[in-house]
């Protein structure tokens, strides 16, 4: 499947003759009238439906973007029937992308070798490929499936197709931008709608819905985005004039990060502005091993004393920043962070009673009630164990797929970071390192991100996290190696 594949467009020589077309059209609204007199009212969606379905056999790098430009917008039905959840409209069209992707790769027996001999890509389908093999060992099949059929439509669509656009370098910034900006109207929305609760913390939490669940996953978009948007913002990469709107996106950015009161966002920030300053200063990795060594052996020396101030701090969440920020470290008190500790805890309880394959993909909210400890339980925590996941990206597959399931994704995390920072000092241009850089910081923010929660299993987090990686894996793949040949990632 090649680039040319994905942007080829069917060239219409002749129009219908317009008695054809009234013809269509007359009979089109008679079924109308008739399905909607019986009760069916989903009939004047159908026209759309074929479009979709012309546009992915005709253009499919334009259905993909459109899908990435749905995603901020989509809603979330929690349950459409036999417990499945369904986000509209972006997972039926990731089902149907997905499909036609497969159908390409049956039909013509041919994909990009490069990009799947990539380390990354490896990684990427060990991981698919255990959760598969979990999913048949799980203790609620049905649930694992479901679970591994939504994760291969976002890798398949955001990463695989995603990847054969990235050839052409404009398709970077055309994928960046339509998620930015239907993620401001979703923005505006947000602060509106806080506004009018006096922008108090506890409206915080849901004032983004429907479109998000909560301000931990918008925070978490807000932080994937904003070294990017900085990079635009001080970076020659657009013109002047353009630079200016830029930077006021970039300015609402950091307003509507503040307003969501999302804690785990600004740790994930600080990590990555000091990566940043690690890059920029070349300082060795022995160096580090040693630092990160050091810093290790201080804490456990230490440990004891570290948690009786902890232990001591019982500032919860709260309107005032810097009260706000206190709270990060509140493990006496605080409910949130207390909840997640009692998560984790059920977690590693869990882990160790299926140590290898887990209780299969996508169980642990259905699971872990059992595996609570009464001392360990909050003020928001059920009996019943139905408030979630795992609240970690490393573990909640611990729990859910085994020892495996969480390298398999470290060995994600590993290879991409690997790969962004290998491209940042092999490169000689100035913009496209830069660009390499935001890339590569806007992944680390989420992986850091990762440890406090998870949102692999929504479209909203899936959309930049896997086209991000996309990007760099494509971009190490395209881009001269040993010359200073390499073109600037523009967005002209």
């Amino acid at each position: 499947m090649s680039i040319s594949d994905l942007s080829s467009s069917a060239q219409m020589n002749k129009s219908l003759p317009a008695k054809w077309i009234y013809w269509v059209a007359g009979v089109f609204i008679a079924l109308n009238c008739v399905l909607i007199a019986n009760g069916f009212f989903y009939a004047p969606l159908l026209p759309l439906g074929l479009a979709v379905m012309l546009l992915s056999l005709i253009a499919l790098d334009k259905l993909v973007l459109f899908i990435v430009f749905c995603t901020p917008l989509a809603i979330n039905i929690p349950n459409i029937g036999g417990g499945v959840g369904l986000a509209i409209p972006t997972d039926p069209l990731l089902f149907g992308s997905m499909l036609v992707f497969f159908l390409k790769l049956l039909f013509e027996g041919k994909f990009d070798q490069k990009l799947l001999s990539h380390p990354v890509t490896i990684a990427i389908i060990i991981n698919l490929a255990w959760i598969g093999i979990t999913a048949f060992s799980s203790s609620m099949p049905v649930v694992s499936f479901k679970f591994l059929l939504s994760r291969m439509w976002f890798v398949v669509t955001f990463y695989f197709l995603a990847a054969q656009m990235f050839k052409q370098p404009k398709n970077i910034q055309r994928y960046i931008w339509v998620y930015v900006i239907p993620f401001m109207g979703i923005i505006g929305y947000t602060i509106y709608r806080h506004y009018t609760f006096g922008f108090d913390q506890q409206s915080a939490n849901w004032v983004m819905s429907p479109f998000y669940n909560d301000h931990t996953v918008y925070g978490a978009i807000l932080a994937m985005f904003m070294p990017l948007l900085l990079t635009y913002t001080v970076s020659d990469i657009y013109s002047r004039s353009t630079r200016i709107y830029i930077a006021i996106v970039f300015g609402i950015y950091i307003l509507a990060l503040i307003l969501s009161y999302t804690r785990a966002a600004w740790v994930s920030l600080i990590v990555a502005l000091g990566v940043y300053v690690v890059m920029k200063l070349r300082i060795r990795f022995t160096t580090l091993l040693i630092g990160g060594a050091t810093a290790l052996a201080i804490l456990a020396m230490s440990w004891s004393q570290l948690q009786m101030k902890l232990e001591k701090n019982r500032q919860d969440s709260a309107d005032d920043f810097s009260k706000h920020v206190k709270s990060i470290s509140n493990i006496s008190s605080d409910a949130s962070n207390l909840e997640r500790l009692n998560r984790w805890g059920s977690a590693f309880r869990m882990f160790e009673q299926r140590p290898f394959v887990g209780w299969g993909p996508g169980t642990y909210a259905f699971k872990y009630a059992p595996f609570q400890m009464s001392q360990e339980k909050t003020i928001i925590s059920t009996n019943a164990g139905d408030m979630g996941n795992a609240h970690s990206e490393y573990i909640g597959p611990l729990a859910e797929s085994g020892v495996f399931g969480m390298l398999s994704i470290l060995l994600i995390l590993i290879t991409s970071i690997t790969t962004g920072i290998k491209l940042y000092f092999r490169l000689s241009d100035p913009k496209t390192k830069m660009m390499v850089m935001a890339l590569t910081l806007g992944i680390i923010t989420y992986y850091i991100h990762g440890f406090l929660n998870n949102f692999l299993d929504t479209d909203k987090a899936s959309c930049p996290f896997w086209g991000f990686i996309a990007m760099l894996v494509m971009m190490d793949i395209t881009l001269d190696k040993t010359t200073s040949e390499e073109k600037a990632i523009e967005g002209k």
